[in-house]
């Protein structure tokens, strides 16, 4: 689902608000969220899963192409982790 689809679903399931209102609503929730995993927080949907944040050292890599070594810097990257209820939800047996 893309963020076009999330927002068009959305509008449907709630038809007295405007479209540009819902869109504005998505934009504000993944604004927040990644304003709080850039600040180093960790954000928690209940039954949907947690957003953080996880450090990458740096390393000495391997061009694949040529062989040679490359030295990697130290990232941050987000990492998203499943809550019990999604996991159960996307198991279970119907």
């Amino acid at each position: 689902m893309t963020k076009s689809e999330l927002v068009q679903r959305l509008a449907e399931r709630n038809p007295h608000l405007y479209m540009r209102d819902v869109e504005k609503i998505v934009d504000t929730v993944f604004e927040e969220i990644t304003r709080a995993l850039a600040e180093g927080n960790r954000v928690e949907l209940r039954g949907f899963g947690a957003f953080s944040v996880k450090e990458r050292e740096a390393r000495t890599g391997r061009n694949p192409r040529t062989g040679d070594t490359v030295e990697v810097e130290a990232k941050r990257l987000p990492f998203f982790k499943t809550g019990k209820a999604l996991r159960e939800r996307l198991n279970d047996e119907e």
